[in-house]
Order: C-alpha cells, then sequence, then structure tokens
C-alpha cells in the first residue's frame, strides 16, 4: 500500500515544547512502556500474516504491517519528546513564570491561569501554553500590574492580582 507524497505544510515540521511538569512525563512514560508490550505483539502477527503469501493481496497483511508501522513510529515520537523533556520546577517568585498560577481581573470577571508548556495546554481547565498570546503576555510581570494583550477579538486589559 502506498502512502500519497504530501508536501509538508507549516505545522508538519513543528518541534515539540520540551517544558511539561513531572505529571505529564510520568504520563508519556506510562503511554511508551504500553506501547512497547504492544509491539512484541504486533509484530509477531505481521510475521504470521507473511507466511501465508502473496503479499500484494493480502489485507491482513496489509493492516498488520500498518499498525506496527504505527505502533513503532509513536515509541520513536515519545522516547524523543522524553529525552528532550525538561521539567517545570515551581519556583516561589514575585514575577509571572512557566509554572505559575495567575490571577486576573478582566473586564468580564476574574480569570485564573497556570501556565505551562504546550503539550498540556486545557484552555477549558484554564492551563495556558507560554506560547499564547496571553501566556507570552504574562511572563515577567508582577503583582498589580496591568497588561493589555492584543487578542483575535481585539484588545484586551488584564489586571495581575495574585501570582501562586
Amino acid at each position: 500500500m502506498r502512502v500519497p507524497y504530501r508536501k509538508p505544510g507549516k505545522f508538519s515540521q513543528m518541534k515539540m515544547d520540551p517544558l511539561m511538569t513531572k505529571e505529564k512525563f510520568a504520563e508519556l512514560e506510562d503511554k511508551l512502556e504500553k506501547l512497547k508490550q504492544k509491539r512484541p505483539q504486533a509484530a509477531a502477527e505481521v510475521k504470521r500474516l507473511a507466511e501465508l503469501g502473496d503479499f500484494s493481496e493480502n489485507v491482513e497483511y496489509q493492516l498488520a504491517k500498518g499498525r506496527l508501522r504505527g505502533i513503532n513510529n509513536a515509541i520513536l515520537t515519545l522516547e524523543n519528546q522524553l529525552n528532550q523533556a525538561e521539567i517545570i520546577a515551581p519556583i516561589k517568585n514575585d514575577k509571572v513564570q512557566v509554572g505559575s498560577v495567575v490571577t486576573l481581573k478582566t473586564e468580564n470577571g476574574m480569570k485564573k491561569y497556570q501556565i505551562l508548556g504546550s503539550a498540556e495546554a486545557n484552555p477549558q481547565k484554564g492551563i495556558i501554553s507560554r506560547n499564547s498570546p496571553i501566556g507570552e503576555a504574562l511572563l515577567g510581570h508582577t503583582a498589580g500590574e496591568v497588561i493589555k494583550i492584543r487578542l483575535a477579538s481585539g484588545e484586551a486589559e488584564y489586571k495581575i492580582l495574585k501570582i501562586e
């Protein structure tokens, strides 16, 4: 089975954000172990189906080989991500930094954000990336400062109330 060649887009070669918490690192390690446990079974299945012969019309073989390729690719990606990982060490500081929990006053009320790496961003839970417009604007500022941030919806004004 041949996969069509596609020109790489601007997001295809993006580097992974190496910053992550200990919890995220442990979660990725668990995921890697589970994939490594699946690999021997997938390889045995490919070997069993290869013995049936005639690879060109052996659909089960092609699917099993694709599954094995996917597992191997996921293992390599996770190993690379874990090797490059930088654990976020929370340091008590008066300035906003990666790992800080920031309480902000906005026009619509109060918001609380935790600033982490891109791998853990979840805006619904109040976790934003350090690379997001709000995260970038907050880094390095102290409590009491008013920050104007240019967003897609317009300009917003935030006042930093508390840094944890």
